[in-house]
């Protein structure tokens, strides 16, 4: 018997706000399959607003409300059978965050959650992360976002830390984050890894997956440091007109995607971790996965 649902996610981050819906494919006696029917992301750019003025700003509030609508739209044309929207620093952190929420619930009826780091990082671990990971490895999980990075070291296929840092890459385009929180980071990965020998990092976020698509790489190959330093410096070698003209790069993705790098090659070195492999996952796709494995109880719609 052949049942086939769909479900959607909204990720609402400090750089961008992603709808997600997914078909699940049902079939008895097999495991359920997840595949991705559309990705829309608009990038709005909380975090411009809000590390450096504390709110979002009446410009954007509009344009999260007008996208929202959208989605509201897209979801009821999907015929979608259950949604569930998540916001993370961003929102978090603003000062009129729950007034936009609040406002949100009222135009659109989409209830947003506002989810602390450790809920993303598990949100996340609920995707198919499982099946990238050697259970006789050990791994830094990386997942680099607009406002904060989340990190989780894996051994054993078994998560044994994990932290989120505020750290992130609009915050570092705007230079507001502070010399204390890269050093606490920088000693949280050493401390965290250096019981092991061999490391190798995940990375997750749209900007590795960038990276990765440009590399030509086959998939579930990894990139090495040399590649992504040798990277590194060409981004930085380009103007950033020039890394949309030249590199192909969207305006929105020109800026972010260097201190991006920097985050993946400095959790690289302090690792010592010689590979990063990039599985194409997020929390959108753990928002997916959640609903459907019922992992997460507040507020799916």
């Amino acid at each position: 018997m052949l049942k086939i649902l769909k479900y959607a996610a909204i990720d609402i981050g400090s750089n961008a706000v992603r709808l997600l819906i997914s078909s699940i494919v049902k079939e008895t006696n097999k495991p359920p399959r997840f595949k991705k029917t559309s990705l829309v992301r608009v990038p709005i750019r909380l975090g411009a607003d809000v590390f450096l003025k504390e709110e979002i700003s009446e410009e954007n509030t509009k344009r999260i409300l007008d996208t929202m609508l959208a989605f509201k739209l897209l979801i009821s044309t999907h015929r979608v059978d259950k949604y569930k929207a998540c916001a993370t620093s961003a929102m978090r952190e603003a000062t009129n965050g729950k007034e936009v929420v609040d406002l949100i619930l009222e135009a659109t009826g989409i209830t947003i959650d506002i989810i602390e780091g450790v809920e993303e990082a598990t949100i996340i671990a609920a995707t198919d992360l499982n099946n990238f990971i050697d259970k006789n490895k050990t791994y830094l999980y990386v997942d680099v976002g607009g406002g904060s990075t989340e990190f989780c070291v894996i051994h054993n296929g078994e998560k044994i830390a994990s932290k989120s840092f505020k750290v992130g890459t609009v915050r570092l385009l705007n230079d507001i984050v502070k010399k204390e929180t890269w050093q606490e980071l920088e000693q949280w990965v050493k401390f965290e890894t250096k019981a092991f020998e061999t490391i190798e990092v995940i990375g997750s976020g749209g900007n590795i997956n960038n990276i990765f698509k440009s590399s030509g790489k086959a998939s579930g190959k990894p990139l090495t440091y040399f590649y992504l330093t040798s990277y590194y410096n060409k981004l930085q070698s380009y103007s950033y007109e020039e890394r949309i003209t030249e590199l192909n790069l969207n305006q929105d993705r020109a800026d972010v995607i260097i201190p991006a790098t920097r985050i993946y090659l400095s959790a690289m070195k302090w690792s010592r971790a010689k590979d990063i492999y990039v599985p194409k996952i997020g929390l959108a796709d753990g928002i997916i996965k959640s609903i459907y494995f019922d992992t997460v109880q507040s507020n799916t719609q």
